[in-house]
């Protein structure tokens, strides 16, 4: 799944536990009637993607859906979701700054060669 928005918030990166977690966020803001305010996360080695962007950039980021369930000390099941972030790319440029897509020619339906004999 793809969101598209500007960039609000760019948080830098942190580590959380002992065992070196890294978690990085960065926040979004829709272009729509009702503009939405998305936190996305980037984590461990995701967290390097957002080193080349700034507030203010127009971006699409693919993203996961994560949920869990947590069972609080009385016993009574907690939900939580979050949105991974996996790639991003700045719009403006349509350059992307991680897993690089190749860009390619349009196919052209016209055939300008004189020696092609075909009726279509």
């Amino acid at each position: 799944m793809d969101l598209v928005g500007k960039i609000k918030i760019l948080n830098g990166t942190q580590v959380l536990g002992d065992n070196g977690f890294r978690k990085r966020e960065v926040v979004i803001t829709t272009d729509e009637k009702y503009p939405q305010h998305l936190l996305i996360e980037f984590t461990q080695d995701k967290c390097e993607l957002l080193n080349n962007y700034a507030v203010g950039q127009d971006v699409k980021i693919s993203i996961n859906l994560r949920g869990r369930e947590w069972i609080n000390p009385e016993g009574v099941a907690k939900y939580f979701n979050s949105f991974q972030g996996w790639r991003i790319e700045l719009l403006n440029t349509q350059e992307t700054m991680s897993n690089p897509v190749p860009q390619t020619e349009p196919a052209s339906f016209i055939d300008d060669d004189p020696d092609n004999d075909l009726p279509f």
